[in-house]
């Protein structure tokens, strides 16, 4: 029975993009039923953050204490390479104004907390993408409207303690929970760890239908120099974070994590600042960016999980 349940629960976690498209195209087709799950969203991803919390090591979050400079590396590359990444694009493409504006405020967005769970399945090292995540994202309120100032012409006021908040009640104290938990019922959580991924996977499925189904009426007007330019700029994040990490001498863990990191934007607050601040042309292509992240990201998570057959221990930086 043990050996049946983990056999589907591989399967599962496998073909994580293939549930995410499946339920994302639902999502757009009938919307209705996975808007209704709106106000869960904070709970998705508190229950996700817990399930990594309570698989992972304090070893892990030492390593990274011990290698301030690999975070800074990380940070600076989000904030550089994607915002840098769009504004050229968008140039050379030609792109009419508010759209080239909505790729550069996506490419000036932090990194998203959905890539942690997908460093998790990619057997990369979680403990710097969440690291990752926590610092971008707290540096948001001066260097993502910044950046579309210097970019695009623009200012966008950006709620600091907010999303601060927002971090903490999502990220910090759910993996503090998971932490505790794995702590005191330590032999109970070990032989469930094969269920932890497959709750991940469901609620990342769950976050991605409802961005769809919230952004349905923006998707729709999606254009090919949209969509290439919003494939080129995840692309181009991926491929050059991973290169950033190769620079860095970073373990291949590191790398995966790093590559994953920059190729992810929050595209769900892109989203929300567009429609606010500029409307809704300029919401398309962070719209787009949200269903393009997730499924490369994917196919790369499942690449690297397969490479890592054999559990890796994880390397401190050479840096």
């Amino acid at each position: 029975m043990k050996e049946r349940r983990a056999g589907w629960l591989k399967f599962y976690t496998k073909y994580m993009a293939v549930w995410v498209m499946l339920f994302s195209g639902a999502a757009y087709f009938r919307p209705a039923p996975f808007i209704a799950l709106r106000p869960f969203l904070d709970h998705f991803f508190s229950l996700t953050m817990f399930g990594i919390g309570a698989v992972l090591h304090a070893g892990d979050f030492k390593r990274v204490a011990g290698a301030p400079l690999a975070v800074a590396i990380g940070a600076a590359a989000q904030f550089t390479l994607m915002p840098v990444g769009a504004f050229l694009l968008a140039g050379i493409l030609g792109l009419p104004p508010l759209i080239a504006l909505g790729l550069i405020l996506t490419g000036s967005a932090p990194g998203a907390m959905a890539s942690n769970v997908l460093s998790y399945i990619a057997k990369a090292d979680v403990a710097y993408s969440v690291s990752l995540t926590a610092v971008s994202t707290l540096l948001t309120p001066l260097l993502t409207p910044g950046l579309t100032y210097l970019l695009a012409g623009s200012v966008i006021e950006v709620d600091f303690y907010a999303m601060f908040l927002s971090v903490v009640t999502m990220v910090i104290i759910p993996l503090l929970l998971g932490f505790a938990v794995r702590h005191f019922f330590r032999k109970k959580i070990e032989r469930a760890l094969d269920i932890f991924p497959a709750i991940s996977v469901t609620f990342i499925v769950f976050i991605c239908a409802l961005v769809v189904a919230l952004n349905r009426s923006h998707l729709g007007r999606i254009t090919g120099p949209v969509l290439l330019a919003v494939v080129l700029l995840n692309v181009w994040g991926m491929f050059s974070g991973y290169g950033t990490g190769k620079i860095a001498g970073f373990a291949p863990e590191r790398k995966r994590a790093l590559s994953i990191e920059i190729g992810m934007q929050n595209a769900g607050l892109g989203t929300v600042l567009a429609l606010k601040h500029f409307g809704p042309e300029a919401a398309v292509p962070a719209a787009a960016f949200v269903l393009v992240c997730i499924f490369t990201a994917s196919i790369m998570a499942e690449f690297w999980r397969g490479k890592a057959t054999v559990p890796e221990k994880l390397s401190s930086l050479k840096a």
